[in-house]
């Protein structure tokens, strides 16, 4: 029967605290390897080459398309917020316009 062994835990200050109860080894049972291990070949390693080879030229157009895109989503997103803002502007000239009619209105009475 198998019986676990709980290892000496050292703590962080170098001291070893033993366990409580102290085991001993003549309880264990040794045991043998029954299954056989193929010799492992030794792998030659490859040499490493980089998934893309930018030229300077490639460099190039990847910097100036980085760069087009970031103007081109600069302009979506800036057009968005102009919109929205010209649109605040005309419901709050919509609603100044609705009040002074409607008050205009509650005075001729």
């Amino acid at each position: 029967m198998l019986r676990p062994r709980i290892p000496v835990n050292p703590l962080p200050t170098g001291t070893v605290v033993p366990l409580l109860q102290a085991t001993s080894t003549k309880d264990v049972e040794p045991s043998t390897c029954t299954h056989h291990h193929v010799p492992v070949t030794p792998v030659v390693p490859q040499p490493q080459t980089p998934a893309v080879r930018l030229t300077p030229a490639g460099l190039v157009t990847v910097v100036a398309g980085g760069a087009g895109l970031v103007l081109i989503v600069g302009t979506v997103l800036v057009s968005m917020l102009l919109a929205v803002a010209v649109s605040a502007a005309s419901v709050s000239v919509c609603a100044v316009v609705l009040r002074s009619l409607l008050n205009g209105r509650h005075k001729h009475r």
